[in-house]
């Protein structure tokens, strides 16, 4: 990784800590669980690449990163809410993630539950409140693509896919689909957030649909990687439970070698994608490098 990438990842996931720590109710009251739990899963710990996504795509536009702080914040609430619901007993079942007690371990399954369907629900009250931005067409159109990324046409329908062909044979169609819904989905508006809040062009729009496209795949083959060759300490949660479960990834397709072969491939034709937009992507850029080589 180079030292701006490593500088401006660490900023961001910085930032995103503090916005989420100010927005998200502090407990009180009989629902105070429910709040606990939201603030346990979303503050401190994760990559926080959707949030660096959408503030970078901004950037893009000339448009200032705290402009893109609630769209960011927004984005990273849905991404832990699905998260929470995949560690449940009833999907995933994993104990533990970035390094501590999933949330229905530390708390309990409904309130995990719950806590999942406030942080998704939160996420669009956050994008149509009018702090956000000041043109309503821009907001709805924010609301409307995350709901299409996050519900039965992306994250959900991927979810749906990936327990229902758990233990059968699956095909790499199959596989790129799933992925595309479940993990690529989120990313693609993360990059699309900044080209809706700058009023993009439709060139400028489809370079980084694109290069979310791309960058997805490439993300989801290297944790397929990661599950088989990495270590816990590392990932800080469990790994070599999609083998145990008959999960069709990417690696049991492909094998390690071919995986990781594609993965870099992706990555490039990821960064090309960013051409028109010469240095101002220089750290999207580096984030698709970054993504095929990391550890974690």
């Amino acid at each position: 990784m180079t030292e701006a990438l490593q500088t401006a990842l660490t900023a961001s996931a910085s930032k995103m800590d503090e916005v989420l720590d100010a927005l998200l109710p502090e407990p009180s009251g009989p629902e105070a669980p429910i709040h606990e739990a939201m603030r346990y899963a979303a503050i401190g710990g994760g990559k926080r690449l959707r949030p660096f996504l959408a503030m970078q795509s901004g950037a893009l536009f000339g448009l200032k990163p705290e402009l893109m702080h609630r769209v960011a914040a927004a984005i990273e609430c849905v991404h832990v809410y699905s998260l929470i619901h995949d560690d449940l007993p009833a999907m995933d079942d994993d104990d533990t993630r970035h390094g501590k007690p999933t949330v229905h371990k530390q708390f309990d399954d409904a309130t995990a539950i719950l806590a999942g369907d406030a942080l998704l629900t939160f996420a669009f009250e956050l994008l149509g409140d009018e702090e956000t931005h000041e043109d309503p067409y821009i907001r709805s159109k924010l609301v409307v693509r995350l709901a299409n990324a996050a519900g039965a046409n992306g994250m959900v329908a991927g979810q749906a896919i990936d327990l229902g062909i758990e233990g059968k044979d699956a095909d790499i169609g199959t596989i790129t689909r799933l992925q595309r819904l479940k993990t690529g989905e989120l990313i693609a508006f993360s990059c699309e957030a900044g080209a809706i809040m700058g009023r993009a062009s439709r060139e400028a729009s489809h370079a980084l649909e694109g290069y979310a496209h791309d960058l997805g795949l490439a993300f989801q083959m290297i944790d397929d990687l990661l599950d088989v060759e990495g270590n816990e300490s590392d990932a800080g949660k469990a790994l070599r439970k999609d083998e145990a479960r008959g999960k069709a990834t990417f690696v049991a397709i492909m094998g390690p070698e071919r995986a990781r072969a594609q993965a870099e491939h992706l990555a490039r034709q990821a960064a090309r994608h960013l051409d028109l937009f010469d240095e101002k992507a220089d750290l999207l850029r580096a984030l698709a490098d970054f993504v095929v080589r990391r550890k974690r």
